[in-house]
């Protein structure tokens, strides 16, 4: 059975920058995506990045598009979320979701099999 663990989150100053991992546990293939969402106050699930295994092709929603960095380490079958300059507007829970041996076109199209229990990230002054 897989899980996923999230972690890194916390209270961090508009500018600063925060890296989240999210560790999966029970893989038995190296043929897997992970996606990382958010879900703000007030605010709809909202996908930010994924990242698909092996070959580390990754895609980013429109929220991931520019600060956020997501990136694999397959021996540690860990994958991380790099903000940088965060703002105000990115408090909100990350969690992260894996479907495990997806073989598709484009980690978009992965699915969400199994969630973490996500991490909280606060941006405050």
């Amino acid at each position: 059975q897989v899980h996923l663990v999230e972690s890194g989150g916390g209270l961090v100053q508009p500018g600063g920058s925060l890296r989240l991992s999210c560790r999966a546990s029970g893989l038995n293939t190296d043929m897997y995506a992970i996606g990382w969402f958010r879900r703000a106050p007030g605010e709809d699930l909202d996908g930010v990045a994924c990242i698909r295994s092996p070959d580390g092709d990754t895609f980013y929603g429109d929220y991931g598009k520019g600060r956020f960095t997501i990136s694999i380490d397959k021996a540690e079958n860990t994958v991380y979320l790099q903000i940088d300059n965060v703002k105000l507007a990115d408090t909100a829970v990350y969690s992260c979701a894996a479907d495990p041996g997806f073989t598709g076109h484009s980690c978009r199209e992965a699915g969400t099999d199994v969630w973490g229990q996500g991490t909280q990230v606060t941006v405050s002054s």
